[in-house]
């Protein structure tokens, strides 16, 4: 329960959550996730640790810089399905099972 309640509460913060959905799909750097956030490098780099230390980011090195990926599917799924249920209560869509 809690490892859940941490996750939950590291998606309640906008700017992880459009750095997470940058790296849905692909890898990224600090300098990337930084300008698709609208942060400076220092406070992507500091969520990223955040996101790293609760096991839902990983990074592999690249020469000099680092490059960043979800933590799997199940991470994925997580961020998808939030941001849907909040698309419905935003549009009015009705909901679904």
């Amino acid at each position: 329960m809690n490892a859940a309640v941490t996750s939950f509460a590291l998606l309640a913060d906008p700017t992880r959550v459009r750095m997470l959905w940058e790296l849905r799909d692909r890898e990224c750097d600090v300098a990337g996730l930084a300008e698709i956030a609208g942060c400076r490098p220092t406070v992507a780099s500091q969520h990223l640790s955040k996101l790293r230390f609760a096991g839902l980011v990983e990074g592999r090195r690249e020469g000099r810089r680092v490059l960043y990926r979800l933590r799997g599917a199940h991470v994925r799924a997580l961020l998808t399905e939030a941001l849907f249920h909040a698309d419905h209560q935003v549009s009015g869509e009705p909901v679904h099972d």
